[in-house]
């Protein structure tokens, strides 16, 4: 018998006809699951008539719309290969990820048909989503599919967001969709009767798998903005019109800010999950009072990408903790030389199991890079896992600095100098010292209306919480961080930003 998973909007279609899938909160444009199927299937007898086959890539450019879900999986069904693609990149950018992938066709919304035009190349044909792409959609007939969909065939290619260099297509199998569902849906106890919002960038793992296709496959409701509006959120969790929700911790931040934060009632959403980067403690304590206990979790593009979640009933006692392992997650701790460290101890994190990708796109150097020889993903995260099996993510291999003989941890210098009133985000990296051969430089974004502190101020904070070897020598203002996506602060970029002095 082969391994396949069911072709998923036929299956809701045939499970769920009429239940609600998809509404957009701008224009509102609502589909059922049958009206997904319909729209899905001939979206692929359109892709298959501008002349895609099984195992072309088909990039798309646009924001988040119910068109880019139905032609994931258009693409599933003729079994061709969709690529993303970051419209916040300008075209210099992307020309090197097309001659990458190089796709056969090109999909792109109206926000972006300017930088679509400057990416044409003969060959290369174009489909415009706001042009006569519904026209020609409604008009072809239904595709009848491939009716499974085999599990490790490459569904589709996200390219990393780039925190520390050019980014790599991570390849996406059916398998790892099917995975992803099930270590998402256990812990937030995912039903048909849930409804979530879509407003991740479609570009990175996250808007596509935290939670719209856990939700698709488990036949929810699917809420999507064309981006981030706190305006519009904080509504609807005043309406309680969300049953979970998943962000990053800039977007937790920003929701905080919002003059109406104090006046909802968040306790009305049943799971709140955070995931990207480390959500700051006083940020967690900070939703705790208004009644939402916020999940950190872990994982990684390379992880389908849910690995670790925490869970509410621990959110403040183990407060800092990514959780644990979800059960299809194989997961390691190793030293230098690969062995397994004892509980309690620091190493590199390891992920095996079906939801870890097979590998980068076209990348065999960077394949054997990032797996060990027995086949286990390295994260290049830093971790260690406690008495009652919580993991806690120390720091990245990479950002860790050696002062004086000492490892220092970025990340828990961070986490201390956002307890400072006055410091809204930080972000620390290592720097050459005659001395010490390393010292922290931290960056410092104030809080609004609060006056910058000195930086002896600021160290003294830091040493009476830390140890003084992990105190950073420097201390800089900045306006703003370089970003990723998924809202990771790109440390790489730091030193080239205009500092306030």
């Amino acid at each position: 018998m082969s391994r396949e998973i069911a072709d998923i909007t036929a299956r809701r279609a045939l499970l769920s006809p009429d239940n609600l899938a998809m509404e957009e909160l701008v224009g509102g444009q609502r589909v059922t699951y049958r009206g997904l199927e319909d729209r899905a299937a001939r979206a692929a007898s359109l892709l298959a008539d501008a002349g895609v086959r099984m195992g072309d890539r088909v990039a798309i450019l646009c924001r988040n719309r119910i068109e880019f879900f139905e032609i994931l999986f258009a693409c599933a069904k003729l079994g061709a290969i969709l690529v993303p693609l970051n419209w916040r990149m300008p075209a210099a950018e992307l020309r090197p990820l097309l001659a990458d992938c190089a796709p056969c066709l090109l999909l792109h919304g109206v926000e972006d048909a300017g930088v679509a035009r400057e990416l044409f190349q003969p060959g290369l044909a174009m489909v415009d989503l706001d042009g006569d792409y519904a026209g020609r959609r409604d008009a072809a007939s239904p595709h009848p599919g491939r009716g499974g969909w085999p599990a490790d065939d490459i569904w589709y290619l996200l390219y990393t967001s780039g925190t520390t260099g050019t980014p790599k297509a991570v390849i996406y199998t059916y398998a790892m969709a099917f995975v992803n569902y099930v270590n998402i849906s256990q812990p937030i106890g995912l039903s048909g009767r849930d409804r979530t919002l879509n407003f991740l960038p479609l570009f990175h793992t996250a808007g596509i798998n935290l939670h719209t296709l856990p939700t698709l496959m488990a036949g929810g409701q699917v809420l999507v903005l064309p981006g981030f509006d706190a305006d519009v959120m904080i509504g609807l969790l005043a309406e309680g019109r969300l049953d979970h929700f998943f962000g990053v911790p800039a977007v937790y931040l920003q929701l905080s800010q919002h003059p109406r934060f104090d006046q909802v009632d968040l306790s009305r959403l049943r799971h709140w999950g955070c995931g990207g980067a480390p959500l700051p403690d006083v940020l967690v304590r900070r939703y705790a009072e208004r009644g939402a206990r916020v999940c950190n979790g872990m994982g990684m593009t390379e992880t389908g990408p849910t690995a670790f979640l925490g869970d509410p009933d621990h959110a403040l006692e183990k407060i800092g903790s990514v959780g644990k392992p979800q059960i299809m997650v194989g997961v390691r701790i190793v030293d230098p030389l690969g062995r397994d460290v004892p509980p309690g101890q620091a190493g590199e994190l390891l992920f095996g199991g079906l939801g870890v990708t097979p590998g980068y796109w076209r990348q065999p150097a960077a394949n054997q890079a990032a797996f060990t020889e027995d086949g286990w993903l390295r994260s290049g995260d830093i971790a260690r896992c406690d008495a009652d099996g919580y993991y806690y993510i120390v720091g990245r291999l990479k950002e860790m600095f050696i002062s004086g003989g000492e490892n220092v941890y970025p990340a828990e210098v961070e986490n201390v100098l956002t307890q400072h009133e006055a410091v809204l985000e930080a972000a620390v990296i290592g720097v050459p010292d005659p001395q010490w051969g390393e010292v922290g430089r931290a960056f410092v974004r104030l809080k609004p209306g609060h006056p910058a502190p000195q930086a002896e101020e600021l160290a003294r904070f830091c040493r009476d919480r830390l140890a003084g070897f992990k105190v950073p020598r420097q201390f800089l203002m900045v306006p703003e961080f370089p970003r990723t996506a998924a809202g990771k602060v790109q440390k790489h970029k730091l030193d080239r930003q205009q500092v306030i002095l």
